[in-house]
C-alpha cells in the first residue's frame, strides 16, 4: 500500500548543480530524473516545482541592487531552463513530461492551467511547473505550496541540499543543533526555523498539506520520501 498517490516534488535551483556553484550539472540531472522515474513507475502521481538560484540568486546574489520585480522576472526565467533540462532527462528515460509555465512561452512548453495539469497528472505524466507563481515577490516555496493545494496533492517533498530535515538552528554553525523528526507548521512559524517562507508556510497550513524535508545529495532519498518512509522532518497542521 502506497502512502501517497499524487506527490509535489520540490527541488532546488542548487541542487542540479551539484558540486557546482553555478549552472546546470547534466550527470546529477540525470541522476535525479532517475529517482523520479522511480517514483513514477511505482505508479505514484508526480508532479514537480524546481527553483532556479543555480543559475540566478535574486536580490540575495546575482541581482543586488536591481529592481525587485525585474530581478524576481528573470528569475521565474532561470526556473523554466531548469524545468526544460529536466524534461529532457526524463523523457530519455521514456517517462512522459509536460512543462508548463506560469508566465506563457507556448513554443516551449504549454502555459499552466490547472485542470490540464491535473488530467496530465491522472494520465500518467509527469508535470513540472516552471516560471513560478507568474508574479514577482513570491518564492518557489510558495509555488510548491499553491501548486500542491490546486493540483490536491497528498504531501510536498522538500529536497534540500546540505541539510537532512529541519534543526532548531544552523546545524553548520552550531554542532549542538537539535533536528526534529516532526513539527507543526505554527512551530515553524513561531521559532522562525525559516525554512520555506512565512507565505508557503502559511497556505500549507491552511490546506492541511503535510511537508517532508529531507536531503538530496544522497538522490535515493527522493523515493524514500515519496514511498513514505520515516526520513528528515515531517510537518504537519
Amino acid at each position: 500500500m502506497l502512502k501517497y498517490k499524487r506527490v509535489v516534488l520540490k527541488l532546488s535551483g542548487e541542487s542540479l548543480a551539484g558540486e557546482n556553484d553555478f549552472g546546470i550539472n547534466t550527470p546529477v540531472v540525470e541522476s535525479i530524473a532517475k529517482q523520479v522515474k522511480a517514483i513514477h513507475d511505482a505508479k505514484l502521481e508526480v508532479a514537480i516545482v524546481v527553483g532556479g538560484g543555480n543559475i540566478w540568486r535574486g536580490l540575495s546574489g546575482s541581482a543586488k541592487g536591481m529592481d525587485r520585480a525585474q530581478a524576481d522576472y528573470m528569475g521565474m526565467l532561470a526556473t523554466i531552463m531548469n524545468a526544460l533540462a529536466l524534461q529532457d532527462a526524463l523523457e530519455k528515460m521514456h517517462v512522459f513530461t509536460r512543462v508548463q509555465t506560469a508566465i506563457e512561452m507556448r513554443e516551449v512548453a504549454e502555459p499552466y492551467i490547472r485542470r490540464r495539469a491535473v488530467r496530465h497528472l491522472e494520465k500518467g505524466r509527469v508535470v513540472i511547473f516552471g516560471g513560478g507563481t507568474g508574479n514577482p515577490y513570491f518564492s518557489t516555496d510558495t509555488t510548491a505550496a499553491l501548486r500542491a493545494a490546486e493540483v490536491e496533492a497528498d504531501v510536498i517533498l522538500m529536497a534540500k541540499k546540505g541539510t537532512d530535515g529541519i534543526y532548531d538552528s544552523d546545524p553548520n554553525k552550531n554542532p549542538d543543533a537539535k533536528k526534529f523528526d516532526t513539527l507543526t507548521y505554527m512551530e515553524i512559524l513561531n521559532r522562525e526555523l525559516h525554512v520555506m517562507d512565512a507565505t508557503a508556510t502559511s497556505l500549507c497550513m491552511d490546506n492541511n498539506i503535510p511537508l517532508v524535508v529531507f536531503n538530496i545529495d544522497n538522490h535515493e532519498n527522493i523515493l524514500k520520501a515519496a514511498l513514505g518512509e520515516q526520513i528528515g522532518t515531517t510537518v504537519t497542521r
